[in-house]
Formats: C-alpha cells, structure tokens, sequence
C-alpha cells in the first residue's frame, strides 16, 4: 500500500550481513529453502536477508539462522554482530510479522537519544474525508479509545486509511507513531519483540521508562492473521502504557473490551439514474479515473461514460477492485472491459509480483515456528478477490453462512425486517418462532461484508463481492433455486402491503419504497415466473399501479398476460385473476391498446360482480370508462361514470366519488357544459381533500388548467396546470403529466407565448419515439426547426405548432399543421374537434365542416361558443349550422 523507501546501507569495507549468510549458506552446501527448513523460518525471510532487504532482522531469527549453520567462536559473534549493525533496503512483505516504524521519535538506552525513524509518505486517499476526520478526532481526543480497530474486506484500503490517520495525528503522539505488519504463524513473544523493537526497545520495562506518560501510537496492520498473539500482546501494552494508543486494521476486530470498532466501507458508488456529466462527483468514479490516467492518456469519453458507471457499480466501490480494473484499461476501452469482466468481477486478481502492490515496507522479519520449509511463501502468487473474500467467508459460523447465502439475493438495499422474512426456518414458514436477525447483522458489519448508509429502514446492502460470492457458494450447495423462491415470496409480500398504499395520502412514500426495491422485484418476478408462477401472478397483480406511475405500462402488460397465459395459474382464485386482467387493461389503456383488452375489462367486472367485491367493481368501472372513452363509445363510458358514482354513494366511498366526479367532468367538457365540469372539479378537489387522496386533487387541478384554456383564461390555465405538474413530478404519472404539459403548452400558444410554447414542446418530444405517420408532417418552413419531431404526444405537438403558426400569420402552416393533428389515430377526440376547427379557420375550407360535423356526433362533442364565433362566416356561408 505504500511505495519503496530506500535506507543507509552499511558503511563501505564492512562485511554485511548478506555477504555472511550467503558466504556460510554456500559453504555448508544448502539451498535457501534448506537453511530455512532447519531454522524454521520462511524461505523468503532467507532470501530476502541475502538480498539485503531486510535491515532489522529479530535477534531471534539471526540466533536460529546461526544455530542451522552450526556457526560458532567467532564466526559466530562476527554473524550476530553483522546483524546488529546491517544496514539494507526494506523487505517486502513475507508470509510471517513483520514490523516497520512509520514515524516518530524514540530514545531508549541502547538507542540514540534522537532516533529518527523514518515516516512513508500517505497514500493518497478519495473519498475518505470523513473517514480522515473523525478518525482522527477520535485518536486525539482526551477522552478517546484507546483500541480502535479499522476492519473490512480485503482491498478496501484499511492499511492506506490507517497510514494516512497516522500521519494526521503524528503530531500529536511525540513519544512516536510505530507500525508492525502481522504476519502467518507469528507467535505471541514475535509480535510483542516487533512492537517493542518498532518503538526502540527491546524489553517491556524499558518501553514504560522510555514513554514516560507521553502519547504514542502504535499501528498494527493485518491482525488476522495472528489474531490471538496480536491480542495477547495488545491487551499487556495497553495494560502497562496508560499512554500507548493502538490502531489495528483487519478483517475482524481484536475482540478486547473498550475497542472501537470502525467498519470500512467501500466509496460511494453513482445510483443508475445518475446524471453523466457529474459522475466525477462520486468517490468510486474519481478513484476509477485517477487510476485509469496512469495507464492511458485520454480521459473518458462521453461514449464510455455508461460504461464507466456501470463498471464502478459492479465493482462495488472496493478499491482494490477498481483499481485492478482500472489497470486493464491500458488495453480496452471500458465498454469492453464491462463486457468482458463485468461477470466476472471475482476473478479480478491482483498481480503475482508481491512488489507491484506492496504493502508495509518491513525492515525486520519476525520468524515463523513452523517446523518446516515455508513452501506458501517461496513462490509469488496471484490473489483473486474470491480468495479475499473466501477468507472472511470462513471466519463465520455455519448459520452465520447460511444466512449471508439467503440475504445475497436480494440485490438492492433491505431492511431488517426483510431480513427476518428471509431468515425463517423452513419448517417454521408461519414464522412462530421470532428470529432476530440484528445480531447476525452486527457480526456482518463487524467483518466488513455489510454496508449501513441512510436513515430510512432500507439501508442494508452486502458488499457486491461478498454477495458474488455468496450466491455462487449457494449455487454450488444446491440450494440457490429454494432461496430465490424464498425471495419471490417475500417481495411479493413486502408489494402487496405496500400496494394498499398507492391509493391515498402514503402515495409518495409507496411508490418510493417500490422504488428502491425495483431491482428486487424485477429478479424476484423472473425467477417466479418459471419457479412458481403462481407467486409471480401475485407479486404481478399488485404492480399496475407502480408500473402506471413509472412508466412502465407496456413491459407491466407483457408480464400479466404472460402469468394470465400459463396453464399452472388457471386455477388461482378468480379474484387473484381478476386484479391481474383488471392490471392488463389499465395498462394498455396508457400506450392506446385499450381498444385490444374491452373484453378483458369487461370479463373482470363480472368477476368481481360475482364475488360481491365493491372494490374491485369500483375499479373495474373506472377502468372500463376510460378503455370506453377510447374506442368513441362516450355514452356507455359515461353510464359506466354514473354506476360508479351511485355504487360509491352507496357504500359510502368518498375518495370512489371523486373519482365518479372527475370522470364525469371530462363528459361535462365534451358536451360543452364547462360551468357543470367546473362544478363537478370543485367537488372532486374538496372529496379528494377529505380522504386524503392527493393525487387525485392533482388530476382536479388539471382538468380545471383544461375548463380554463377552453374559457379563454389563458394565464389561469397556464399557472394551474404547472402547479399540477409539478405536483405529478414528485408523484409519478409520467403519461398523465405529459397530457397537463399539452395543456400548457396549447395554452401558451394561443397566448402568443411563443418561446415558453417551444420549450414545452421541446420537453414534450423528448419523452418518446412515437411520430406522426409518413406524409403527414408539414414541410419545413425557413428556418423553424421546431419542425423535425416526434413524440408520445406527436397529435398534441402538432396541434400547438398549429396555433403557433395561426398567431404569427401564417395560416397556410397552420392548416398543415392542424391537418397533421387532425388524422393522428390516437388523438383524443375533443383534440381531434379543436384541430378541425382550427383547420377549418385556417383555410376557409366549407369541406372541412362536413368532417367537423361527422366527428361532432360520433363522438357527442358540442362546440363551445368560442369555436363556433371563429366558424360563424364559414357556417354561414354554407348555409347551415354547425353541431
């Protein structure tokens, strides 16, 4: 984790000690791994001692290596003298302790009186500002810990974060800032002698003489792996030093009483819906381009900014991740390093050269026990991240691995309660026996497989890798398919109690709560599909409504008739299916096929006619009106409004009855009675207020931004209809919003507001694909580009581009344009009427009001006495009254 430091050597003309262990290895005819076989060392410890990179070896170890020459008299002294006085580049780190001084300053009687010991520069950190601060308030503070322990998965940068605190407090622990790298196989009395050796003493009394009360940190990295002699040796320091102040990093905690635990978690990674342009903003995004500008020149390009995204996603802001990934850019581009390793991100590994990510640079080796050669360490090999995780894997209990396994499937962040759900015994499904899954949540967060962010009960989210891994660990168990049923059933729950609270004053919070659990739903209903469908069918038939406000109307269809089609749910109960085909027409009544589910609707209302169910016959009306509305029969859609009204009076259903008022209003508007519509939407806003139902308030609000534009109250339709659709931006209801944003923008035009009109249609074509068909868009004129277009609203668009030309003048425009609006198929027909009209004005033309007239009774639309003062002359002059 820290660069290369380069140390005095030994004074010219001494013999060193790498020339004496080599010149007495060779001598007596061993091979490295040899001499280390017989002093129970690690072979690297050997070859990193001939080499001259270790320049403090433990006294212990040079005794053993003397002893496995047989050296004796004075070749003997000449060895242990040499090592006392060898001077070498740092060792890299080898599979046993070893220690490093990373800064400060200590006197003891065998040292200098102003030892100074050398202090690695930081490694640069991002994204750990606060982690920086309140670390090291903590180690500062009079009254602070005196253990804090930094653990996480490996590569998380909890040795970078530790060397980086200690720099930052290093002023205020005069007596010094020490630091000791654990090692495999170092025993109690090792890890003492490197903590005592790194502070500048060689036995405990003379660390108390020598700290005299004063303040001074001692840094342990990698406590895992020795973790009861680094406890052992903490507690006897801490014990005897009321000044020493230590900080460990690890997978777990030391587990001594007093210890601050501080879990380190991964950067922050950009949510999906993330603006490109400032993905910088997030840590995981910076770290990832920081790394990437060391190996090619060129930023990123707007192209890969996607995949950029993505990729730190998947990675799960792990550090070591990102910067294993960010290393092979140097080759592809990273749309093709998240094609190729972006399901694979397990297998990331770090390189096989130990040196090119070092770790502690350690000047002394403290010597392995083991009583032969020490082969793990005499070859380099590469680590993969599901070894890094495998090893925290193990650390946990059976049950506790069993339950990571369950909690991996869910894929976005879950709350406790959710965990509880998941964790139920098998042959407990009732759930009588109470299961608290806090603990075992604490033991995750405590090894760093768990991330805690926000304050909403939704905050819980394993770590990617860790759920990568736990997931294959339960594929390979056989056990992954009854998990993922276990996970549809639980979603399905957590939708169907949310799904009560779509309609009414929790809308906001619902429809959020769904949010966050989209991802889980999506997997959750794929899986049940072809698992347990009937589970699907459930999950599906609660969703209309979500899927209505997020705009997924048309993926939300697919999914129902799907589950309506498959014979294993043919024997659900009716009610179940008749939601589900309810859910089908409501649907497709949003993207115009509502023309394709009448019958559906209507075989849903007997349904629940049967069953005596008054809310689902409630909706069902609804739900038939408007499908109605769709297919010109206005009549029967309004007998459908008034059944619903006297069916909600009835039973007393005060927020049905404004739902009954404001469909009835529409019907007030078509037959050109806008005094009763305005009567009905002041009914529907003061019934929507007493059941609380918010959104339905909204729709009154917008219906009556439409009474105004009809009157003529430009400016009042105008400011009405933005308050509806700012209020349809926080609740949803894309395709609702986009038809109050039509009014607007027709309302501007026949303002003469022509620059605010061309930013709503602007807004108005970005929102689909949909285009007016072949032959019927205008001819571009001069230099209006409001002309290349197309759209959801593309009937809409073209009527407002119609009064837009008839307010500048140029009526020839205007005809193509209300034309275009005109023959769109899945114009409303009181749009349909008003772009007649305006064609009919625009060219003089007695032919149009044939066309007018037809539509007029088909439809039952009354002209209002504005559309019929600007075709008196026309009608007139034809001899006859228009409808």
């Amino acid at each position: 984790m820290t660069p290369d430091h380069e140390w005095s050597r030994s004074p010219a003309g001494r013999t060193t000690l790498p020339e004496l262990l080599r010149g007495h290895r060779r001598a007596a005819g061993l091979t490295q791994a040899e001499l280390a076989s017989r002093a129970g060392v690690g072979v690297r410890t050997v070859r990193d001692l001939e080499r001259g990179r270790s320049n403090r070896p433990q006294r212990t170890t040079v005794e053993l290596l003397a002893g496995a020459l047989a050296l004796t008299g004075t070749s003997r002294a000449a060895f242990l003298a040499a090592a006392r006085g060898a001077g070498a580049e740092p060792a890299s780190p080898d599979a046993t302790s070893t220690a490093l001084a990373v800064g400060g300053n200590a006197t003891s009687a065998a040292a200098p009186a102003d030892r100074s010991v050398v202090l690695p520069p930081p490694v640069e950190l991002i994204g750990r500002e606060r982690d920086l601060t309140e670390l090291a308030e903590m180690l500062t503070a009079e009254r602070g810990p005196r253990l804090v322990s930094l653990v996480g998965l490996a590569g998380v940068g909890k040795t970078a974060l530790a060397t980086s605190v200690a720099h930052l407090v290093a002023a205020a622990h005069p007596a010094g800032v020490a630091g000791v790298l654990v090692g495999e196989g170092a025993d109690g009395p090792d890890v003492l002698a490197a903590s005592m050796s790194v502070l500048g003493v060689a036995r405990l009394s003379e660390l108390v003489a020598l700290l005299a009360g004063r303040p001074t940190l001692l840094v342990m990295d990698a406590v895992e792996r020795a973790p009861g002699p680094v406890a052992a040796t903490v507690h006897r320091l801490l014990g005897a030093l009321p000044s020493l102040r230590v900080l460990v990093t690890g997978r777990h905690p030391v587990g001594l009483p007093g210890e601050r635990v501080w879990p380190v978690a991964p950067l922050d990674v950009p949510p999906p819906e993330a603006e490109h342009s400032g993905l910088e903003s997030w840590p995981a995004v910076a770290l990832f381009t920081a790394r990437l500008a060391q190996v090619r020149r060129e930023p990123p390009t707007p192209a890969e900014l996607p995949a950029l995204a993505a990729l730190v996603r998947r990675l799960g802001g792990l550090p070591l991740a990102i910067e294993l990934m960010a290393a092979r850019g140097r080759l592809l581009d990273l749309t093709e390093l998240l094609d190729r390793y972006g399901d694979r991100v397990l297998d990331l590994a770090t390189p096989a050269d130990a040196s090119a990510h070092p770790a502690w640079d350690a000047p002394e080796a403290l010597g392995s026990r083991t009583s032969g050669p020490d082969t793990s360490a005499a070859v380099a090999v590469a680590v993969t991240l599901r070894d890094a995780v495998a090893f925290s894997y193990r650390l946990l209990a059976s049950d506790e691995q069993a339950a990571l396994r369950q909690l991996a499937v869910f894929g976005n962040r879950w709350s406790v309660e959710l965990a509880e759900e998941m964790l139920v015994d098998e042959a407990d499904r009732d759930g009588t026996v109470a299961i608290d899954p806090v603990p075992l949540l604490d033991r995750f967060v405590e090894l760093g497989l768990l991330s805690v962010r926000g304050t909403g009960s939704f905050r819980f989210r394993l770590l990617d890798a860790v759920r990568d891994y736990a997931v294959e660990q339960a594929a390979g168990g056989g056990e992954l398919t009854c998990i993922r049923r276990r996970h549809a059933e639980v979603i399905a729950r957590l939708v169907a109690r949310t799904a009560s609270d779509l309609i009414g004053p929790r809308l906001p919070d619902a429809v959020h709560r769904l949010d966050e659990m989209s991802s889980d739903i999506s997997s959750s209903l794929a899986h049940a599909a072809t698992d347990d469908p009937l589970t699907a069918l459930r999950l599906a038939a609660c969703l209309t409504r979500w899927w209505r406000f997020r705009g997924r109307d048309v993926v939300g269809r697919q999914w129902l008739r799907r589950l309506l089609a498959d014979p294993r749910t043919a024997d659900a109960d009716p009610l179940l299916r008749g939601w589900a085909a309810l859910g089908v027409a409501r649907l497709a009544a949003e993207h115009g096929a509502g023309a394709e589910e009448l019958s559906t609707a209507r075989a849903a209302l007997d349904t629940f006619r049967q069953a005596g169910d008054v809310t689902g016959e409630l909706e069902a009306r609804n739900v038939l009106g408007t499908l109605l509305i769709s297919v010109r029969r206005q009549d029967e859609a309004r007998e459908q409004a008034e059944a619903l009204l006297r069916l909600a009076a009835r039973n007393g259903r005060t927020r049905d009855l404004a739902v009954a008022q404001n469909s009835l209003a529409w019907h007030e508007i078509r037959a050109g009675d806008l005094a009763a519509a305005r009567r009905r939407l002041a009914a529907v806003d003061r019934l929507a207020a007493e059941s609380g139902e918010q959104r339905l308030r909204v729709l009154g609000w917008a219906n009556r931004a439409e009474v105004a534009r009809l009157e003529g109250w430009y400016a009042d339709a105008i400011d009405r209809g933005r308050r509806a659709i700012a209020a349809l931006s926080e609740l949803g209801d894309p395709g609702r919003r986009r038809r109050v944003l039509g009014t607007v923008g027709l309302a501007l035009a026949q303002d003469g507001r022509a620059a605010e009109a061309t930013a709503v249609l602007t807004e108005l074509r970005a929102g689909g694909g949909e285009a007016l068909p072949a032959g019927t868009v205008p001819r571009p004129r001069s230099d209006d580009s409001a002309l290349v277009w197309g759209g959801p609203e593309a009937g809409l668009c073209a009527l407002i581009e119609g009064n837009l030309a008839l307010h500048r003048g140029d009526r020839e425009l205007a005809a193509e344009w209300f034309a275009a609006a005109a023959d769109h198929a899945g114009q409303d027909r009181r749009d349909v009427v008003e772009a007649l009209v305006g064609l009919a004005a625009s060219t003089a033309d007695p032919s149009v009001l044939d066309r007018l007239d037809r539509v007029c009774v088909e439809s039952g639309i009354r002209l209002l006495p504005q559309e019929s003062g600007l075709l008196y002359a026309l009608i007139a002059a034809r001899g006859g009254p228009a409808q």
